[in-house]
């Protein structure tokens, strides 16, 4: 009998680690806006939230020095709100242009209506597709 080695199960159990449970993944896909807070200090922001491959990632409109990104960035760390839930989680700037890319074609899909167009357009600006984030479990 062939049985897995140590580092395939160590990164298994890092990436189950990774993600949200499918309830939960289930509330984001459904959700049109989620809070977001880095750290305890700051007060929940209102975003946009996608699901990719169960995945949850969110986008900055600005990139403020004091905005919701940039508190990400200095302390990973955070809560998120969607539906009934409050929960714990890191945020992780994604660098992988193909995960962006699917960032921003879900934004189309999920958001296509008339009065939501000016803002998946802008999303899909150079300038603001590097401010996407993932969040997972903290």
């Amino acid at each position: 009998m062939d049985y897995p080695d140590i580092l395939e199960i160590l990164y298994i159990e890092d990436h189950m680690a990774d993600t949200f449970a499918a309830d939960v993944v289930e509330e984001f896909r459904k959700a049109k806006i989620m809070g977001v807070r880095a750290g305890t200090e700051h007060r929940y922001t209102g975003v946009w939230v996608v699901v990719v491959d169960g995945r949850v990632f969110a986008r900055s409109w600005n990139d403020k020095p004091t905005g919701w990104f940039q508190a990400f960035r200095k302390q990973a760390r955070g809560t998120v709100q969607v539906g009934e839930l409050e929960l714990s989680v890191r945020g992780r700037v994604v660098r992988s242009g193909r995960i962006r890319d699917a960032v921003t074609a879900a934004y189309g899909e999920k958001y296509p209506t008339k009065g939501s167009r000016k803002w998946v357009e802008g999303f899909a600006e150079p300038e603001r597709v590097v401010n996407t984030i993932e969040f997972i479990p903290s």
